[in-house]
């Protein structure tokens, strides 16, 4: 099994990405979660002959779902060139700030 220098900067980037990771994962459990009870609760709940397709039905959905797309860009995003260049740029631009 390989070691790894936990000052490499791969090893850095690897590690953020992990946690990025997990943290949308997380992010993701909680949302299914709780839009399931909601869903669950929201059928429960209906009168006599109401519809359950109603805005208010899907009001936490939606908006949540838009934090989470939003959260699931800024994950699997930064792969993107332009971004790991600059974050390259500013990396070692402060590395070389802090030698001085």
């Amino acid at each position: 099994m390989e070691t790894y220098d936990e000052n490499d900067i791969r090893y850095q980037q690897a590690k953020r990405q992990v946690e990025r990771l997990r943290g949308f994962y997380g992010h993701l459990f909680s949302y299914i979660a709780v839009n399931a009870m909601i869903v669950v609760y929201n059928i429960k709940h209906l009168e006599h002959g109401e519809s359950y397709f109603q805005f208010k039905n899907f009001f936490t959905a939606t908006f949540w779902g838009i934090g989470l797309v939003a959260h699931a860009i800024i994950t699997f995003l930064p792969n993107i060139s332009f971004v790991k260049n600059w974050e390259e740029k500013k990396i070692r631009k402060l590395m070389e700030k802090k030698k001085n």
